[in-house]
């Protein structure tokens, strides 16, 4: 038997709250150990249980989304529901694993556990570290997140750029980056993902690695990497 899912639900709209209840029934591999709006009952659960995934809105009254993550991001995986798409790009210093814009219908919370089960899958949660396991020359490589410098895409390829190799991997820009932990990883051009731990410099439309690498960003992708560099 599978493992459940322990997850709460916090929105301070009774009738999110009662949407989202709604649509984590469906999944019964999910447990809901609380459902409400009241943060400071969240935060006590929190502390006596193991709680897997919290689903959790940005503004709140008592204590904003924000600050909660700040509290948990290192024990706890988030979905953000949220009217405020600017709230998205703040999600990146924390683990969340999507961005839910209110409405939120049905077929897109199913594609956001879709995503995190997708997480789930290839990262195992371990009491050391989590780890990506990718396949290339008949061989399955066991990369540790920490290790990767930077992504490269190469047409059906992506090359892994890390500390003391270069892995050529039959896949794309896309499925890769759902693959990787969320609040770690950003694209900055259609061939380069980057984690935002290696970065030394970022330089007009440049960033420089901690290793010494340039990289450029895109144009489609420069606004989201300004306003990432506004919030510091």
């Amino acid at each position: 038997m599978k493992k459940k899912i322990n997850c709460i639900i916090l929105d301070d709209e009774p009738f999110a709250v009662k949407l989202i209840a709604d649509y984590v029934s469906k999944f019964p591999q999910f447990n809901v150990r609380y459902a409400d709006s009241d943060v400071f009952k969240a935060i006590e659960i929190l502390n006596k249980e193991a709680i897997d995934l919290i689903f959790l809105d940005i503004q709140m009254p008592q204590l904003t989304g924000i600050e909660l993550m700040q509290l948990f991001n290192q024990k706890h995986n988030f979905i953000i529901i949220s009217a405020y798409p600017e709230y998205a790009l703040d999600s990146y210093q924390f683990h969340v694993i999507d961005f839910l814009l209110k409405p939120v219908t049905f077929n897109r919370f199913y594609q956001s556990i879709e995503k995190y089960n997708r997480w789930q899958q290839t990262f195992q949660n371990s009491e050391s570290d989590n780890f990506l396991f990718v396949k290339a020359d008949r061989k399955h490589y066991k990369i540790a997140p920490d290790s990767i410098l930077y992504i490269e895409g190469l047409k059906d390829y992506i090359r892994i750029h890390t500390n003391d190799e270069k892995i050529m991997v039959l896949e794309n820009m896309k499925d890769i980056l759902e693959k990787l932990p969320p609040n770690q990883f950003v694209r900055i051009h259609r061939s380069y993902i980057i984690p935002l731990n290696k970065i030394k410099i970022i330089e007009g439309n440049q960033i420089q690695m901690i290793d010494g690498t340039c990289l450029p960003v895109g144009e489609t992708y420069r606004k989201l990497v300004n306003d990432w560099v506004s919030r510091f």
